[in-house]
């Protein structure tokens, strides 16, 4: 994971975050770690829609499957 200096993350904000890598990178003060930027994770959007024609309704969707009378 790549490192940088707060100072110069400060100067170059929006152009490091325009080619953040996957794995982040981490802002130092003085050579030691103060934070980590990361990516924010977009994968979630790829499931939409990823199981379409595994899953097969067998009967009602609305039935328990049990025939019950309500009179008695």
């Amino acid at each position: 994971m790549k490192s940088i200096n707060a100072a110069r993350f400060k100067e170059q904000c929006l152009s490091i975050l325009d080619h953040l890598e996957p794995e982040g990178i981490v802002i130092t003060k003085r050579g030691k770690p103060v934070a980590r930027v990361l990516p924010v994770q977009t994968d979630c959007a790829s499931l939409i829609g990823s199981m379409a024609g595994e899953i097969h309704i067998k009967g009602g969707i609305f039935s328990t499957g049990l025939r019950w009378d309500v009179e008695s």
